[in-house]
């Protein structure tokens, strides 16, 4: 398995070398040069296997050369020996035809774990073959910086920095990233919003002789290994509700994109997918362009839901080369327009295409409550506010097909996002027994100016501490 860029001037390369390398140097997110398809037969083989032995049958094929089928057993089973439920992601049926799918049983209660639990000792065990030490860089809106730095707290050859916005992330959030007792962990408090840090990491890959002088590597959604392992859950869905032998849909909530481009993937991988629902917040960019084919980047707006408090999309790159024929200069084009002007625009026979597979929900604040207290009352369980948005964007628009299914994702533990809950429902979610003691743990953070240069001293201090 070979990996070519969506911008098509950066070197195609082996899964070794684009896991380390996180974003092409060109600017663009690798993917595969071509997507693997399991037969049909192969789907059905899939039925009654564990959650860990269907993740090594579905990621294997990305892998190429670079790792062994016993290789990636052996991550994956370490992997999810950490969560806390037997069956990794397990399925809650909400309604006749509709299923919620936990995703927040790993160690820091959000989907992140999927993926990030494998990617880091993936980078342990790349990098000690290779003999190197990598500076991880990487931009959070709440829970991919816990979940990166629980999976890259004191390996050897890693130093991970994780910049979050002050002040737009839950305590639960921040205290799951500032209260890492590693010397390889540095949390830095960016003022400004998702976007500004998103910027600021793309900025440090965009300058050549400092990527190479710190060895620097990306553990967001841009790095394709991310992608690959959240294939896996929609794969376990599927098959678990009949696939391939009925259609089903699936609702996200999403802010950057890549949760829900690997249910794209899953769907070219064979899936018998027939919808994609983006939920979204008031930060609607997705739902507008599904509705108008038109990308508009406005104002990022706190939320109840601050994981989604994103106004620039960076796995939606991906698609847009998927859309435009592996285009690479057209991806090129369209990412220029973007970065000058805010704005980019699809022809409407490509918006129509994108139609027949997604459709896009927003929810205000007022309706996140509001759908949090009638999720609570109709089925008993209690869901995030990221959770809630899902499911009724999954209700709204989820289902196609008269013999469908529509699964939601639950992507993080309520117990994250205490304050908006009690809120809603009247009732405080109570943290796990293993975090209980989180809100009075000491917190290591440091303040740092939306700047990469000031950006780039912070991390050179930090190297190897």
């Amino acid at each position: 398995m070979r990996y070519v860029s969506t911008r098509g001037k950066a070197p195609v390369l082996g899964f070794d070398e684009v896991v380390l390398a996180g974003l092409a140097n060109d600017g663009g997110l690798y993917v595969p040069d071509d997507w693997p398809v399991l037969k049909e037969k192969e789907w059905r083989s899939l039925r009654g296997l564990s959650h860990a032995e269907l993740a090594v049958r579905i990621m294997l094929p990305y892998v190429g050369a670079a790792l062994t089928e016993e290789d990636l057993a052996d991550l994956v089973e370490a992997a999810y020996a950490r969560f806390d439920h037997p069956a990794v992601a397990p399925l809650r049926q909400i309604g006749p035809h509709d299923w919620l799918m936990e995703l927040f049983h790993g160690p820091t209660l959000a989907f992140k774990d999927h993926a990030l639990q494998i990617l880091g000792p993936l980078f342990d065990l790349l990098l000690t073959r290779a003999g190197r030490r990598v500076a991880i860089v990487g931009a959070t809106s709440g829970d991919t910086g816990s979940a990166a730095i629980e999976a890259c707290r004191d390996r050897a050859a890693i130093d991970i920095f994780i910049l979050y916005p002050k002040g737009r992330v839950s305590d639960v959030q921040r205290r799951q990233m500032t209260t890492v007792d590693a010397s390889n962990v540095h949390t830095l408090a960016v003022d400004g919003t998702f976007d500004d840090c998103q910027a600021l990491v793309k900025s440090l890959f965009g300058d050549p002789s400092f990527r190479d002088e710190v060895g620097l590597s990306a553990v967001n959604s841009i790095n394709w290994a991310r992608i690959m392992a959240q294939v896996v859950y929609y794969a376990w869905a599927g098959v678990a509700l009949g696939a391939p032998d009925r259609p089903f849909g699936f609702s996200v909530p999403t802010g950057n994109f890549g949760n829900i481009f690997a249910g794209y993937v899953a769907r070219r991988m064979g899936l018998p997918i027939d919808r994609l629902v983006v939920g979204s917040n008031r930060n609607d960019i997705l739902t507008r362009f599904l509705e108008t084919g038109v990308m508009v980047q406005e104002k990022v707006e706190p939320t109840l839901s601050p994981s989604m408090d994103i106004q620039v999309s960076s796995n939606f790159e991906r698609l847009l080369f998927e859309m435009h024929g592996r285009d690479a200069a057209e991806v090129r084009a369209a990412m220029e327009g973007f970065r000058q002007s805010g704005r980019y625009q699809i022809p409407s026979d490509l918006h129509q295409e994108l139609l027949g597979l997604f459709r896009g929900h927003r929810l205000d604040d007022d309706e996140t409550l509001e759908a949090m207290r009638l999720i609570r009352d109709t089925t008993g369980l209690t869901v995030d506010p990221h959770t809630a948005i899902g499911v009724v964007a999954g209700g709204v628009a989820g289902r196609r097909d008269e013999g469908g299914v529509t699964v939601s994702l639950a992507t993080a533990h309520p117990a994250k996002f205490p304050d908006a809950v009690e809120r809603a429902t009247g009732v405080r979610p109570a943290l796990p027994d293993r975090l209980a003691d989180l809100m009075t743990r000491p917190e290591r953070s440091r303040e740092v100016p939306n700047d990469t240069r000031a950006l780039q001293a912070v991390i050179r201090a930090g190297l190897g501490r």
